[in-house]
C-alpha cells in the first residue's frame, strides 16, 4: 500500500485529476476518509479505497498499479 501525501496531486486511474486536503474521521464509525478536490467541488473517499490496486479483474486494460498514484512534482 503506498502513503498518502497531504496536497499532493494524483491521477485516478481512469485519467482524471485529484488534489488532496486532508484526512477526516467518520463521525459514526471513525473510518478515515480521504478529502479531495476534483472539478472545484469536493469529495469524500475512505481511505483504504483511495490508496488500493486497481481491479485487474474488472479493468484489466489499466496500466497503473493503484486507483490513485501521486504525481511528481
Amino acid at each position: 500500500m503506498n502513503k498518502l501525501k497531504i496536497n499532493g496531486k494524483y491521477r485516478h486511474f481512469k485519467g482524471m485529476i485529484v488534489t488532496v486536503l486532508m484526512v477526516a474521521k467518520h463521525s459514526e464509525t471513525l473510518e478515515k476518509l480521504v478529502i479531495y478536490t476534483h472539478d472545484n467541488e469536493v469529495w469524500a473517499r475512505p481511505l483504504k479505497e483511495f490508496l488500493s490496486e486497481v481491479d485487474k479483474i474488472k479493468y484489466p486494460d489499466v496500466k497503473q498499479k493503484y486507483r490513485f498514484e501521486l504525481l511528481e512534482d
